[in-house]
């Protein structure tokens, strides 16, 4: 039976891939993006643009779809700046909490009327930094650590309403992200030891199919031989 899935960050790298194979199973996918230009070429049956800096842009833009039912909401737009703690300036941090926790959970508050009434799933992509933190990691593993939080929270919350709420952690894949990750850590980068984003797609498509009585609330991705996150001698 077709889905209707709303997934953000849709315009590039896993997100993209996500409505592509959405799309191909049948599933009507509900696309975001910060414009309407990011979504060229990118399949959907509706849009939903808004900057995920600005969450109080988020409420006018859901109401806007009229939305009365959704099966799922898949949380895969976010931010990462890499740097020490000692460098990183308070508009970074307000940058990457907004970004990658607040505009998620209000995002998630102003869908909860439609997925409640569809019993859905929300799948919030967090990272290996959302368990554990190393150097240079400060603002980045603390959002996700906060992302976790956010989704155990909702998960208990919405327990008698029927919703499935999972934290999926993907480490190591081969997207622009984490090419840039990478780069900002002086760090090696070679795609043919990360997962492809293909993969990662299709394991979070997978949580969608699980049968009802079913709910995965954490699942852990990473490749067979992933390449440690190191700084260069």
């Amino acid at each position: 039976m077709s889905k209707t899935i709303l997934v953000t960050g849709a315009g590039r790298g896993l997100g993209r891939t996500l409505a592509e194979q959405l799309s191909a199973r049948g599933d009507k996918v509900i696309a975001h993006a910060r414009s309407e230009s990011a979504l060229d070429g990118v399949p959907h049956d509706r849009k939903l643009v808004f900057d995920l800096a600005d969450p109080a842009s988020v409420a006018d833009a859901v109401a806007a779809l009229g939305l009365e039912q959704l099966d799922g909401v898949i949380h895969n737009a976010g931010i990462a700046h890499i740097g020490a703690i000692a460098d990183q300036s308070l508009e970074l941090w307000e940058q990457t909490l907004t970004i990658n926790v607040t505009a998620p959970a209000e995002l998630t508050r102003a869908l909860l009327p439609a997925l409640r009434a569809a019993r859905g799933h929300v799948v919030f992509v967090n990272s290996g930094a959302g368990i554990s933190a190393g150097p240079k990691w400060g603002s980045y593993a603390a959002s996700k650590h906060a992302l976790r939080a956010l989704a155990d929270s909702l998960r208990a919350e919405e327990q008698p309403n029927g919703l499935r709420v999972t934290s999926v952690y993907p480490s190591h894949f081969a997207t622009d992200m984490q090419r840039s990750v990478r780069e900002q850590y002086g760090a090696e980068y070679d795609p043919s030891r990360a997962t492809s984003p293909e993969s990662i797609a299709a394991s979070i498509v997978g949580l969608l199919n699980t049968p009802e009585d079913v709910v995965v609330n954490e699942l852990r991705v990473e490749p067979p031989n992933p390449l440690p996150i190191r700084e260069r001698p």
